[in-house]
């Protein structure tokens, strides 16, 4: 595999932080590619300076061939309205979960950050079926011809239902290289989706580095931690709100909510309280969306789901479940959950407390010591979420909608919630490769997590360079 092709690999985003995640493979004769294109979060920016008010592609696309996408997150496609605006008309090349998912996360992309014109909402989605490219896991397909030509490959990655790592095999004659970008890599036994295995080799890698400088709890030790803030919330007699993004994180928190349930349904969970009072409210329509098409895309669920359902259980649709579409039944529910200390868990968009309707659970409860917060992923610094996180322990306040709230509910952090791989995990992506790669790129990573990363690599792979961007 060892190869003097020198293809060139850029970056647009996710090198500082972890949003706005953009790559840029460019072959010898100036072809490229592109590796998602994601929107910015928080206080991060990209090196061109478009941060989140900013969302324009500031680079040229014009020799652009290909638009790969490893997963459906915002940070990894919310961008893409503004791709096709400035003239991409190229395929977007993705697994075929994230093909049938795509367009119900730009739909509210663009409600939220561009027009509630329905007609051209309409349109621009045609536009994207039209341009999108389904492929199954482990196929090679060619998206470039000629002397240098480029094939790609989409393997199960474990961050969501249909995420992907990606592998590109560039050849010239008989020289070739293989070059893989790992997207967003799971922990291994993520609720509903199978483990990502590592490739067989490659010469280079651009690896995410999220959380390259911990290990998470494993799946039992988080799900006893998740039935103790469930049970900690019945004897309070408050709600347990946790942000959560849309897709993902929601529905893998509801099937260990369902397991947690149907494991204790048979002793109280608090005196005088069953388990079967608990109300598990979902209060998204895009969350409602994404769990109803999780539930149609079951043939990528991993077996143990997959044997749930045969025994006739619903992991995503049980008994104690409530989604809330409408925005006046939303208010209703914050007003009622605040007067009433029903118990209750909350799971709201955004996952980061930077929008969305978690923010009007926040303002109601974040003062009253009833109520708890869990935080289960990553929290860019500069919004809501990485305040509550830093301060709320402390008895401090976080800013929302211009407005100091101070914090008196209890506030938890669950990282292996995040779905993101561990230290562990993503030293194991690379020790895993029987031909191990020349070369390791750390992106998607705070400056710390990214060095840890770098030095756990470099000693246990004293032959392979790391690069951090």
């Amino acid at each position: 595999m060892t190869s003097t092709l020198a293809a060139r690999i850029g970056h647009h985003g996710a090198v500082d932080g972890v949003t706005g995640s953009c790559h840029q493979l460019s072959l010898p004769d100036g072809q490229s590619v592109l590796v998602d294109c994601g929107l910015f979060q928080g206080a991060e920016t990209s090196r061109e300076g478009a941060g989140a008010e900013r969302l324009d592609i500031t680079f040229p696309i014009d020799r652009v061939r290909a638009l790969v996408v490893t997963h459906v997150h915002i940070d990894h496609v919310g961008r893409i309205p503004r791709l096709l605006a400035a003239g991409y008309r190229g395929p977007i090349v993705c697994s075929q979960a994230s093909a049938a998912l795509l367009p119900l996360v730009l739909e509210d992309a663009l409600k939220v950050g561009f027009t509630r014109d329905q007609a051209l909402i309409s349109g621009f989605l045609k536009q994207i079926r039209q341009q999108t490219i389904a492929v199954p896991y482990k196929q090679w397909r060619t998206i470039i011809s000629g002397e240098v030509a480029l094939r790609v490959r989409l393997s199960p990655a474990g961050h969501i239902l249909g995420s992907a790592y990606v592998e590109f095999d560039l050849r010239r004659g008989q020289e070739t290289q293989r070059v893989v970008f790992s997207g967003d890599l799971g922990a291994p036994y993520t609720p509903l989706l199978p483990a990502p295995r590592s490739p067989y080799g490659a010469d280079v890698v651009i690896l995410e580095s999220t959380y390259g400088d911990r290990t998470h709890e494993s799946r039992k030790d988080r799900r006893q931690r998740l039935q103790a803030l469930c049970e900690r919330c019945f004897g309070n007699k408050g709600s347990l709100l946790i942000p959560a993004f849309s897709i993902g994180r929601t529905q893998e928190l509801l099937y260990e909510l369902e397991e947690i349930i149907h494991r204790n349904r048979q002793r109280p969970a608090a005196p005088g309280v069953t388990w079967d009072d608990l109300d598990i409210i979902v209060d998204s329509p895009l969350a409602a969306d994404f769990t109803a098409g999780y539930g149609q895309l079951r043939e990528h669920w991993d077996s143990e789901a997959r044997r749930k359902v045969a025994a006739g259980r619903h992991p995503l649709a049980f008994e104690q479940l409530t989604t809330i579409d409408d925005h006046a039944t939303h208010l209703g529910a914050v007003e009622y959950l605040t007067r009433t200390a029903r118990p209750a868990i909350v799971i709201a968009a955004s996952g980061m407390c930077s929008g969305g309707r978690i923010v009007n659970y926040l303002k109601a409860m974040l003062g009253d010591p009833r109520h708890d917060v869990l935080l289960i992923g990553y929290q860019a610094a500069g919004t809501p979420g990485r305040q509550i996180q830093q301060y709320g322990p402390k008895g401090g306040h976080v800013d929302l909608d211009g407005q100091r709230y101070p914090i008196r509910a209890g506030i938890h952090t669950l990282g292996g919630y995040s779905a993101h791989a561990d230290q562990k995990d993503l030293l194991n992506f690379i020790g895993r490769m029987r031909q191990k790669p020349r070369q390791v790129r750390l992106v998607h990573g705070d400056a710390g997590a990214k060095q840890s990363l770098a030095a756990a690599i470099r000693q246990r792979h004293p032959n392979t360079e790391v690069i951090v961007p």
